[in-house]
């Protein structure tokens, strides 16, 4: 028998790789790898969940309907610009395969989220990497790597992982400086952590043109990770054509149910918003005065700089995992002298100070 041989260029792509969740020899583990909700999913959506379990049996609205009516009014966004996805990646990856042909390029800001080149590969289109400036993405240089190839930029906004953020007058910048017919896809995952007066996620850019989509998840502070829920806000001719080419029941029942809640929820945002705002300086202050870089972050996660490069991240982030404690290496983001750690909850957020403390002051006393 003769394998069946896939697509040209499938075999170069690298699967994306989640934080880790476990590691060998350690009962306890304390998950800091994947930017998520430390305080977990609103109670309400927690109940929408189990109701909604009880008729698993029954296929789900294909068009999310009642999903988007609460989106759309929390938001005050209009229903037929709106639509919904497997997770925020789905829309992502369906963007490139309706809008790219083979041959064409996106464009990304160096450290931007990977699965923008991933999402290109599978399509026979080419990733561009534009360089970024003191890790935070430059208008100049992404508008200086657009070709007459270049079909879609991408600007995660705030930037994983990096935790930086352009000001809506930047991005605006970035939409003018764009040639016609090039979409640009504000990556917005993140946003509710945002309380920057300059920041603005990119509705009111997308309300004013047909050229412009914004993307938005439950994963993180709605704390809906597991059941993988995002939307797209975007001019009514762009969600036409994703209605076309999505799955035609791309988002399950219990994920639209839990989504529902969630957004009602307003109570356990804020709580949620107010846990992340405390401990984000807090752990910026500690881990700074450890001896680690810490860049200034409007996420729910810091981006960890070891003085001692590449080797000195691998090594702490090795000590740190033996004793159950996971955050990420950011190697594939081209940053290997950097870790990743998610705000966790109270406790886990003093075990990680005492942790790398401990490890810094270990090195300290080695070097």
């Amino acid at each position: 028998m003769t394998l069946p041989a896939p697509r040209p260029g499938l075999m170069e792509i690298t699967p994306y790789k989640g934080g880790e969740s476990s590691a060998e020899g350690v009962a306890r583990i304390l998950k800091l790898s994947s930017n998520e909700n430390p305080l977990g999913a609103s109670p309400r959506a927690i109940a929408a969940i189990r109701a909604a379990a009880e008729e698993a049996h029954r296929y789900p609205d294909g068009g999310a309907s009642r999903l988007r009516d609460a989106i759309a009014a929390r938001y005050d966004l209009p229903k037929d610009g709106l639509i919904c996805g497997n997770g925020s990646d789905e829309l992502l990856s369906l963007l490139v395969h309706a809008y790219c042909k083979a041959g064409d390029e996106i464009v990304y800001s160096e450290h931007g989220f990977l699965m923008y080149a991933l999402a290109a590969m599978a399509n026979d289109v080419t990733p561009v990497k534009a360089p970024e400036t003191e890790l935070t993405a430059d208008v100049d240089a992404l508008l200086a790597a657009v070709t007459p190839k270049t079909r879609i930029v991408f600007l995660a906004n705030p930037n994983n992982p990096t935790g930086s953020y352009l000001a809506e007058s930047e991005v605006r910048r970035l939409r003018e400086g764009l040639p016609d017919g090039v979409l640009l896809v504000i990556d917005a995952a993140y946003a509710e952590y945002v309380s920057r007066n300059d920041y603005e996620p990119g509705a009111a850019l997308v309300a004013e043109r047909d050229d412009t989509v914004m993307t938005r998840t439950f994963s993180k502070i709605h704390g809906l990770a597991a059941l993988r829920l995002g939307w797209l806000y975007g001019p009514p001719g762009v969600v036409d054509v994703l209605h076309r080419v999505r799955g035609p029941f791309n988002v399950n029942a219990i994920a639209q149910a839990a989504g529902i809640a969630a957004l009602a929820d307003e109570a356990w945002l804020d709580k949620a918003r107010a846990h992340n705002d405390y401990w984000l300086p807090e752990l910026t202050a500690a881990l700074t005065a450890i001896g680690l870089t810490v860049p200034p972050s409007v996420g729910n996660f810091l981006l960890l700089r070891f003085p001692g490069g590449a080797d000195q991240a691998a090594a702490a982030n090795a000590f740190l995992t033996k004793r159950g404690v996971l955050i990420r290496g950011m190697a594939a983001y081209g940053l290997a002298e950097s870790l990743r750690a998610t705000i966790g909850s109270d406790e886990e957020n003093r075990i990680l100070i005492d942790m790398l403390t401990e490890f810094m002051a270990g090195q300290a006393a080695d070097g």
